[in-house]
């Protein structure tokens, strides 16, 4: 303990302003470490100071505290914690004697409430990820173009003026419509769901954008709210989430289409940058242009070609008959010809038959014609003894008699 030395000064004792200083900062340094609750403001860190600087303060009345850390404790607590954010602070009370200024030295930080809502949060966030409202698969893509816009988000707030912007920039002509609700406390989550409902019964709203700026834990809880969470989930058009800061992830961010980092970059997801669309249309254009051109000229062609067929057929159908009636014409000229050869050759068939056929070759085989005057024999039966019979052969006849009949 430093010794506090006091001036003597005939019936008084005086301490001067250090010494006072330092008698105060070594009795506070006796005092217990103990919890402060306040709102933490004006936080400020840096990677080249040893020690984060903050300040409590008192939400009822305004009342502050001024509250130093070292770095490399506050950043092992990885809190990421923001102005306006409430937590509890455990630490010990001290004077800095060089200028006399009462602050709390922190040993340790944690969010209000913190770990009961983290709890409950990870329950429903359990629940509604078994149902399904969290699944890829049932993200939607944003329109190209919507007709309109649907923006719900608190009145006169920073988040309403960057989606504004930054729709506006992109594309001068889009049409917003704005639903302001409560953002923040026990009125919030109602007023976004019944706001969501409404945009949605819209027929022209192609798709909704849900938005607030940064905030503390407490401040986003209305954005993990089951009914928001559900309404999100089962709205017909798809829903951009862009809530807090980038490193915020509120229940409603899960289940959105899309999650934006920021307000100004959820304005330019829903809206094309109009002079992209417009150099769009162009090269849609000049494809479109040489399309129609290529198609003109492979119907000139085909014309033409059907052009040159139709000059060439007259006189391709007339060779075509002039060959047809020269072969008619030769078919003609060989006709009698052919028929007296077939003619000709019928009568040498049926005259070969004939000779065939004719007694006088069957003589010249050796056989006889045996004739009485009764006619031709042909059984012995026809003859008698003694009867006398006329014998051709094949080169004449004679005359004969039977000696004997068998």
């Amino acid at each position: 303990m430093t010794k506090v030395e006091a001036l003597p000064y005939e019936d008084r004792t005086v301490y001067s302003v250090g010494a006072f200083n330092r008698g105060v900062a070594d009795w506070l340094a006796r005092l217990p470490s103990v919890w402060v609750e306040g709102e933490v403001t004006e936080l400020r860190r840096h990677d080249r100071w040893a020690t984060v600087f903050f300040t409590l303060k008192d939400p009822a009345d305004g009342s502050c505290l001024g509250v130093t850390m070292a770095r490399g404790r506050f950043d092992g607590l990885r809190l990421g914690l923001a102005d306006g954010e409430r937590v509890h602070v455990l630490g010990r009370p001290e004077l800095y004697a060089q200028r006399g200024e009462f602050r709390l030295r922190a040993l340790t930080i944690e969010r209000f409430g913190l770990g009961a809502h983290l709890a409950a949060l990870e329950r429903l966030k359990a629940k509604l990820a078994g149902e399904g409202l969290f699944a890829a698969e049932r993200k939607r893509p944003l329109p190209l173009l919507p007709r309109r816009i649907g923006l719900v988000t608190g009145n006169d707030a920073a988040a309403k003026r960057d989606v504004l912007a930054a729709v506006r920039s992109r594309l001068p002509g889009a049409s917003v419509r704005v639903a302001e609700t409560h953002v923040q406390g026990p009125r919030a989550a109602a007023e976004m769901v019944e706001a969501l409902r409404t945009l949605c019964d819209e027929p022209d709203v192609d798709v909704i954008v849900l938005t607030r700026g940064g905030g503390s834990f407490d401040d986003l809880l209305p954005f993990s709210d089951e009914r928001l969470v559900r309404a999100v989930a089962g709205c017909r058009v798809p829903v951009v989430s862009a809530v807090g800061h980038e490193q915020d992830t509120p229940l409603c961010d899960l289940a959105a289409d899309v999650r934006a980092s920021t307000p100004t970059a959820a304005g330019r997801l829903v809206v094309p940058d109009v002079s992209i669309v417009l150099d769009g249309l162009d090269r849609s254009r000049a494809a479109l242009e040489r399309a129609v051109r290529r198609t003109l000229e492979r119907e000139a062609q085909r014309v033409g070609r059907a052009a040159e067929r139709l000059r060439a057929a007259p006189r391709l159908a007339l060779e075509r008959e002039r060959l047809r009636v020269e072969r008619a014409h030769e078919r003609l000229r060989q006709t009698p010809a052919l028929a007296v050869e077939r003619k000709r050759a019928a009568l040498e068939t049926v005259a070969g038959k004939l000779v065939a056929l004719s007694p006088r070759a069957t003589l010249g085989r050796g056989y006889a014609i045996v004739r009485t005057e009764s006619g031709v024999v042909s059984s012995v039966v026809d003859v008698a003894a003694g009867e006398r019979i006329e014998v051709t052969v094949a080169d004449g006849g004679f005359g004969a008699r039977v000696e004997d009949g068998t």
